[in-house]
């Protein structure tokens, strides 16, 4: 409709004029010059059409007319054709050229498309030209009711609690009807309850279930299936409809209180059980449902309650009966337990708190083991005997008996792992214990052992019992000095001066304590010099009596003491104070105390002194001396056999790719290393040869032998030994294998000096070359004559 009119907008601003056009009724466009503003001038009249609508699902057989369009130019001659363009033109819509009817040829529906945008044209038949502007124009499908409404979000499901009062909104249903809203009743919707209708009501307007009754029973019907119907022309005659199904479900609330199926359970349990030993389960059974049933239970009576425990086993929600304490089928053989069931989650609004809970009655039965021998106390006895009790002595009684109803004789034993001296005896019969052995306290104040005790007829029916046995004290250890005391006085001691406290120690235990008694013994009753004080606190004091000790008469004095404990019996004994004498300086500190030391350093003046330091320092400087001497000793030693060392060394340099340019290629070695090394003077060479006055004389006696002619059979002979000592050493590569000869040169008759070609060890070599090597061969060649030069007199 909106797009018509747009359209007719359109063609208003095209031909300036004013259009009025309602239903079938022919419609034309005025238009007015458009030379002035002003001007009232008549013109020539534009388009007339009719206005178009076509009713969807026409069934006819011929195609339905929908309206005409015409032009006033038009005088009924055929030389105006009429067209028509845009949506279904052609197809759909089809238009007469020369009168310009309009037919649908298609049986149209509304619900697909609601209608259609075309555009006409007036054209000259014979050129073809536009007579008129294009229209555009709309025709729009009307709506019939030809559509039932539909529930899309169907089937739907809702909840309601149990019990909830009546008009409590369970859920809404929605249908929607494709027809034309905008146009009659035929999209108008109401809703009604075609079954259920006795438990649940539907609003006409707005579709919300809601509860048609209060009394709404989970237990009862947990469910219900109701089927709604959504009617359009507003529930007239003729008017379509559409249903959907809407499942109900009723929850639940806790209104149900627990029961127990039975008033009674009865279980039975041995007397030997241990505690926390099931004894059986018992369940309070709930209507409702989920945490609803969940339980608690607990027990109501004090005797149950002492002897046995309640608990809830999660998963099952049942009362687990437990032993609390150890039951005794002599005491009581038959136990009435109250159990009670309480809902955990108790709802107060449908039931009274008082009701909500059930009681049942759990009857135990005790049945009779045998059990072994109970001993009376039944925890560990203490008993106590005198150390110097007799063998045989009765140290106490221990009692054990069957527990049974039949009271089977029980024998007693010690367990020998808990006096494997075998101190304690037992009589199998009654029990009493005595002593196997002397004992002594202060070896052992205590002895722990275990007694068994067993039915005569059944060995397996046994228990232990601890018992511990003290041993009390009788005085039979003398008292003694703690330690072997010892002290130092000065020589200036003054009278009464204490000098030293002294204690006493006892092995004894009296049960009214120590009190022990000090006096100095007989053989120094007539002391002069040291007296005892007795200071009544079992400890005594030692005080000097007289003035000024000389260590020179007497450095040490040993003062015999008396100790007596308080019995009974009293016992004593003496022990030894020794007493040094001891030189002091003036503030009373403790210098020496042996008097020969003292009479030496006494007897030594200064001037001693002196020369008994002196003494001590030509001692050390003397000691210096040897050790310097060992040293230097040793370095010539170490520097003999660092010429040997590097002789061997010499025959292993690691180099052998720099031969050089013969005798006269001074550039090939640096001789300053060999001098500076083996700290060789230079031979100096001249026009008649080679002046081996500046060689040492022991190398000029080697080069030239006798004072004659050179002798290389020294160096012929050392050169061959080292070449069969490589030929024949196999496991490491020859020595001379990576060898520098610096001095060959070019030109050298000697060729190679390498082992590496001479395999051979008996083959003889041409050594002549030596002769021609001159003075600096010579120099080398002392090297390796040099041997042990103390030996040859140099």
């Amino acid at each position: 409709m909106a797009a018509h009119w747009r359209g007719r907008a359109s063609s208003l601003v095209v031909t300036l004029g004013v259009l009025h056009c309602w239903g079938w009724v022919s419609c034309h466009v005025e238009r007015t010059s458009e030379k002035s503003p002003m001007s009232h001038e008549r013109v020539k009249r534009g388009w007339v059409w009719n206005q178009f609508f076509v009713v969807e699902e026409y069934t006819g057989t011929e195609p339905l007319y929908v309206g005409k369009i015409h032009s006033d130019s038009d005088e009924g001659d055929g030389s105006i054709k009429y067209t028509i363009s845009g949506e279904g033109a052609g197809t759909i819509f089809i238009i007469d050229e020369v009168t310009g009817d309009i037919h649908a040829t298609e049986r149209l529906d509304r619900e697909e498309k609601a209608f259609y945008t075309l555009r006409a044209q007036a054209r000259d038949r014979l050129t073809d030209a536009p007579l008129e502007p294009e229209s555009e124009f709309v025709i729009k499908v009307q709506d019939i009711n030809d559509s039932e409404p539909k529930f899309l979000e169907g089937p739907y499901i809702g909840s309601v609690a149990e019990l909830s009062p009546i008009g409590t909104s369970v859920m809404k249903v929605m249908a929607s009807d494709a027809d034309d809203p905008t146009y009659g009743s035929s999209a108008r919707i109401v809703y009604s309850v075609l079954d259920g209708e006795k438990f649940f009501t539907v609003d006409r307007q707005t579709g919300v279930i809601r509860t048609a009754v209060a009394d709404l029973d989970r237990e009862t019907q947990d469910r219900y299936e109701l089927v709604v119907k959504a009617t359009d022309m507003a529930g007239q005659m003729g008017g379509l409809s559409g249903s959907t199904t809407v499942t109900i479900v009723i929850t639940d609330v806790n209104d149900n209180p627990p029961r127990f199926p039975q008033k009674m359970y009865q279980f039975t349990v041995s007397e030997g059980a241990a505690v926390g030993t099931s004894v059986g389960r018992v369940i309070a059974t709930d209507a409702d449902m989920g945490e609803n049933t969940d339980m608690s239970y607990l027990i109501k009576d004090e005797e149950g309650g002492e002897l046995f425990k309640v608990s809830t086993d999660g998963d099952t929600q049942e009362a687990v009966i437990t032993i609390k304490k150890p039951l005794d089928f002599e005491k009581k053989r038959t136990h009435n337990v109250v159990v009670e069931a309480i809902n955990k989650h108790a709802d107060p609004r449908f039931v009274d708190l008082g009701s909500f809970r059930d009681q049942t009655i759990v009857r135990v039965s005790v049945s009779d083991t045998d059990e072994p021998p109970i001993f009376f106390p039944p925890t560990g006895a203490i008993m106590e005997v005198q150390e110097d009790a007799k063998q045989g002595a009765l140290v106490g009684i221990v009692t054990a008996k069957d527990p049974d109803m039949d009271n089977v004789p029980v024998r007693y034993s010690i367990d020998r792992s808990t006096d494997q001296e075998q101190i304690f005896n037992i009589d199998a019969v009654t029990g009493a214990i005595t002593l196997g052995k002397i004992l002594d306290r202060e070896t052992a104040g205590w002895h722990n052992i275990t007694v068994t005790a067993v039915e005569a007829d059944n060995q397996s029916m046994a228990s232990q019992t601890a018992v511990s046995i003290r041993i009390l004290d009788v005085n039979d250890n003398p008292p003694e000095l703690a330690t072997p005391y010892e002290t130092k006085i000065c020589e200036d001691a003054k009278p009464g001066q204490l000098i030293h406290t002294i204690s006493v120690v006892d092995r004894d235990e009296p049960q009214s304590g120590h009190r022990f008694y000090f006096t100095l013994a007989p053989e120094a009753s007539n002391n002069r010099h040291f007296a005892l004080w007795d200071v009544k606190d079992n400890t005594a004091g030692i005080r000097t009596q007289r003035s000024g000790f000389n260590r020179q008469e007497q450095n040490v004095y040993l003062l015999p003491i008396r100790v007596v404990d308080s019995g009974p019996p009293a016992l004593s004994s003496t022990g030894t104070f020794t007493i040094r004498v001891c030189g002091c300086d003036t503030v009373g500190n403790i210098q020496s105390c042996n008097a020969t030391a003292f009479v030496m350093s006494a007897a030594l003046s200064p001037g001693a002194l002196i020369a008994l330091l002196v003494c001590m320092l030509i001692l050390i400087a003397y000691i210096c001396f040897l050790v310097l001497l060992i040293l230097t000793l040793k370095r010539h030693r170490k520097g003999q056999r660092m010429s040997e060392d590097e002789e061997d060394m010499r025959d292993n340099v690691i180099k052998y790719n720099d031969e050089g340019g013969g005798e006269q290629d001074t550039q090939a070695y640096d001789m300053s290393a060999l001098r500076s090394l083996y700290d060789f003077p230079e031979v100096k060479n001249s026009e008649s040869g080679t002046d081996l006055r500046s060689l040492p004389q022991w190398i000029q006696n080697r080069v030239t032998g006798d004072g004659g002619a050179a002798d290389f059979s020294l160096f012929k002979g050392y050169i061959r030994k080292k070449v069969e000592q490589a030929d024949a050493d196999l496991s490491v590569p020859p020595y001379d294998s990576f060898q520098t000869y610096a001095f060959e040169g070019s030109s050298s008759p000697a060729l190679s000096l390498s082992s590496i070609r001479t395999l051979s060890t008996t083959s003889e070599q041409d050594f002549s070359y030596l002769s021609d090597w001159g003075p600096r061969f010579r120099q080398l060649a002392g090297y390796y004559a040099q041997g042990q030069p103390e030996e040859e007199g140099s």
